[in-house]
């Protein structure tokens, strides 16, 4: 318990960190939201109650936070979500390989396996209990 209050500053620096992070990645293509406020929901558990409980509590974030915490489960729309997004996104690398032929393979090849690392993960989640 002392090691969480002494560190409190920082849980509650990574909170805020990732929550602004996660607003950003609201505007920005290719920045994800749910990764960053995930993180946000985990470090606000460690370092700040009122955001935490105002983060379960938010009508968009709150039932995906809540499905993660309770069953470690991704809804089925998140995943497509998920999934379209990293397509368009290798899809413009892609397609930017064959317009600019000064990158290399490789500088193609490695998000794109990632992203199809990412995307595998994601669908291996279990879906949340339909209520």
């Amino acid at each position: 318990m002392q090691r969480r209050t002494r560190f409190r500053w920082a849980w509650w620096l990574l909170a805020y960190a990732s929550l602004g992070l996660g607003i950003v990645g609201v505007f920005v293509p290719g920045l994800p939201t749910t990764v960053f406020v995930l993180i946000a929901a985990w470090a606000a558990a460690r370092g700040s109650d009122r955001l935490h409980h105002w983060l379960l509590a938010h009508p968009r974030f709150g039932p995906s936070i809540r499905d993660w915490q309770t069953h470690g489960a991704v809804s089925r729309r998140a995943k497509w979500m998920a999934t379209g997004t990293m397509t368009v996104c290798a899809a413009i690398l892609l397609a930017l390989m064959l317009w600019i032929p000064a990158h290399r393979w490789w500088m193609t090849a490695l998000p794109i396996a990632c992203m199809a690392a990412v995307a595998t993960w994601l669908w291996l989640r279990p879906e949340p209990p339909s209520i």
